[in-house]
């Protein structure tokens, strides 16, 4: 089959890489000249682990390739998939759909032949039919159909979650449009992927609803680590206690500074817009909003509680993109963690293994180190904000040499309260006991009690 892609972000990178590396033709399209000049020359946007790979051995495959022309690869294609950017319009948390009716309106003009018109980007309930209007007005002769068919990619994870799927969900009633997208998927069947035909808006509130779920079940955790705190429980081991209900299950139970990155935030304002346009009120998804917004601006006090007044000293911050195995910073604890640590007159240093280079646009007042140790140097509180391998096989001795005050804020719960004891750092996690700094063998056989459970992994976060 004839793939055109339209965008080459995230979504349409990645889909159009494995489109191609299974056997279709896939040509991805781009306004952005410099973007696409990179492209050809194998270099990668973003930062997706085996993408680069992927990519390379398609354009050398001559399966995959880029311009900036889009009415060529548009008129052969037999299905053109659109997957560009649905940001947060500003002022009113809708999504920003003007990217998606363009977009449409230059596909209807290159229209040639039957094609299925795909909305691959997030989009509210209803925007398939607008769709539909805008390429019959542009084009009243074109033979086509819109369908729905959201992605669910997990940023770190999306090779492996586009060829192994959960489901494939497709929003047409069209059998010819059923076809073509059942072609396109079919050789996922060998992988048992189940692909679900329902109805266009049916797909496109598919999509919405599980992100918001899924960021339920993280801001849910998160209160119930606040209560863990509180009474001396253990949040870790009452999530593990929870997950074990084949009715719950266990991703998405990781308490920490609270959910961002591209989706989970984006999704759930678009979604109590979309319900406050149709007089209904999503009084869940509301309080789920405002918890996770207040979370993430009340983590630099947690930090301030730990180390004392923060006015003049120096804090180490490791991990600055939301999640692991992305450099993605759009809503990441980061930005307002350290926001409000420079208000409290703390001087901030940082280090991400990859994040670096896109944390500067959101966070130009700070320092930035290319090794954790020396990000830790001098500094009277470390705060770990997002759980990288690499911060999890750390030189605990080194890091307490290293720094001025042994005083750990661990915000993924990545180290084991016992060991903090055994070294003698000042440890604050998030829903268990905090642990003072020892000073005596007694004061170790005092909290040598408190032993972590192996922290839950945030790799399953869109």
């Amino acid at each position: 089959m004839r793939i055109a892609m339209i965008g080459t972000g995230y979504v349409g990178l990645v889909s159009g890489a494995c489109f191609a590396d299974m056997g279709h033709q896939v040509t991805c399209v781009d306004k952005d000249d410099s973007k696409i000049a990179a492209l050809r020359r194998g270099e990668i946007p973003i930062f997706e682990p085996g993408l680069d790979t992927l990519v390379a051995s398609n354009v050398k495959a001559r399966r995959l390739d880029f311009t900036t022309g889009l009415k060529a690869p548009v008129a052969q294609a037999d299905a053109v998939f659109i997957a560009v950017g649905t940001p947060s319009r500003r002022g009113d948390g809708h999504a920003d759909l003007s990217y998606v009716y363009a977009a449409a309106r230059e596909i209807a003009g290159a229209l040639e032949g039957f094609t299925v018109v795909v909305t691959k980007s997030t989009v509210p309930v209803g925007t398939g039919d607008e769709v539909e209007r805008l390429v019959c007005e542009a084009n009243p002769k074109a033979d086509f159909v819109v369908a729905s068919n959201p992605e669910f990619l997990r940023e770190g994870a999306a090779i492996r979650d586009f060829q192994f799927p959960d489901r494939i969900v497709v929003g047409t009633s069209d059998d010819r449009a059923q076809k073509v997208l059942g072609d396109i998927y079919s050789p996922l069947s060998l992988n048992q992927a189940p692909i679900m035909f329902t109805a266009r808006r049916t797909a496109e509130l598919i999509k919405y609803a599980a992100n918001a779920f899924l960021a339920t079940k993280i801001t849910f955790i998160n209160e119930i680590a606040d209560l863990s705190e509180k009474v001396g429980a253990d949040v870790q081991e009452v999530a593990r206690g929870i997950g074990l209900d084949n009715r719950i299950g266990s991703k998405f139970l990781h308490a920490g500074p609270g959910f961002g990155g591209s989706c989970f935030p984006k999704d759930t304002r678009a979604l109590i817009k979309i319900a406050q346009d149709n007089d209904v009120q999503l009084r869940i998804l509301e309080a789920v909003q405002s918890v996770n917004d207040n979370r993430k601006r009340a983590m630099s006090r947690k930090v301030a509680n730990a180390a004392g007044n923060l006015r003049g000293k120096t804090v180490a911050v490791l991990g600055l993109t939301f999640k692991p195995d992305t450099d993605d910073m759009r809503d990441a604890p980061s930005i307002p963690l350290i926001t409000g640590l420079l208000d409290m007159g703390a001087r901030v240093r940082a280090h991400d293994p990859v994040g670096m280079e896109q944390a500067r646009k959101e966070l130009p007042d700070i320092d930035y180190c290319d090794d954790p140790y020396d990000c830790v140097k001098g500094t009277e509180a470390m705060v770990v904000v997002t759980e990288w391998v690499q911060y999890r096989t750390l030189d605990l001795e080194r890091l307490k040499q290293a720094m001025a005050q042994p005083v750990i804020v661990d915000l993924r719960n990545v180290f084991s309260p016992e060991k903090m004891a055994e070294h003698g750092f000042a440890y604050d996690s998030v829903g268990r006991a905090p642990v003072q700094r020892l000073r005596r063998s007694t004061d170790r056989e005092a909290i040598a009690g408190s032993v972590a459970a192996p922290a839950l992994s945030l790799a399953d976060q869109d």
